[in-house]
């Protein structure tokens, strides 16, 4: 439980993130997701309640805590003045590593950042730099990863990019609680799913668990369009080189895809 004089910001949030998986906790704003990361990342303290993160107590172990986890806030935290090596190269000497230059060129190789590792951060997009924000929370391979809303303000494309950072992330044994607005970002990404509303937890499960509190659903076919998003995506992998309208001599009958109505 977390409050703020009479505002009570969470209320009876009991979940459980297994090792070395990928959980989702989804909210629209103000649900109270960047609340919860803050007290189990010790940023916050609770107003009742207990959490442990790794095995330690967040109340009483703090260190312990910290330096098991990474966050990564809903904001870039990279210096725009130094490159994209030279950012990595830093929190390795923070963290008194062996070898900064060697961590720093493998993590540019993982997160596809090697071409764009001697340029500056503030000529990197939106996308490049949530990568390199990622990358540098992993030094020192903390076993807890924190992203808080990690492809807020992305377009698309950065968003499909961030994913795959996150999947890295999860592939290499890391426990890795995220939290979103998206939908279709939980979906894609997550093991297990929290909807938090109101500073609670309203149900908790693995996306097919979740599918199943809906009634059953009625199948009919209908032709199926492309969303903007698909057509977005294949503009720009393809360079435009799709066919417009006028290219068109006669119209095609798709095929049919199911449509689901409830």
């Amino acid at each position: 439980m977390k409050s703020f004089g009479e505002l009570e910001v969470l209320r009876g949030v009991t979940l459980e993130v297994e090792s070395g998986s990928i959980f989702a906790l989804l909210g629209s704003n103000g649900a109270g997701k960047t609340t919860l990361v803050k007290i189990l990342s010790t940023l916050l303290k609770p107003s009742a309640g207990t959490a442990s993160v790794n095995g330690f107590d967040v109340g009483t172990q703090a260190p312990a805590v910290r330096a098991s986890i990474s966050l990564t806030g809903q904001f870039a935290a990279v210096d725009d003045v130094l490159t994209g090596r030279e950012n990595l190269q830093l929190i390795a000497k923070l963290r008194h590593l062996d070898q900064p230059d060697r961590i720093a060129e493998d993590l540019l190789v993982r997160f596809s950042l090697a071409d764009a590792g001697r340029r500056r951060v503030a000529t990197y997009s939106g996308g490049m730099r949530r990568r390199l924000d990622i990358a540098m929370s992993l030094i020192g391979d903390p076993p807890v990863i924190f992203l808080d809303e990690p492809t807020s303000g992305l377009d698309p494309r950065a968003r499909k990019e961030v994913w795959g950072s996150v999947r890295e992330i999860a592939r290499r044994g890391a426990t890795v609680l995220l939290t979103t607005q998206y939908l279709e970002e939980a979906e894609a990404l997550a093991d297990r799913i929290g909807i938090l509303h109101d500073g609670t937890i309203l149900v908790e499960g693995t996306l097919a668990e979740l599918k199943a509190l809906m009634p059953p659903v009625q199948v009919e076919y209908v032709e199926k369009q492309p969303r903007l998003e698909d057509i977005f995506l294949t503009l720009v992998d393809e360079g435009g080189s799709v066919a417009s309208p006028s290219d068109a001599t006669a119209p095609s009958r798709p095929e049919p895809h199911p449509q689901v109505q409830r």
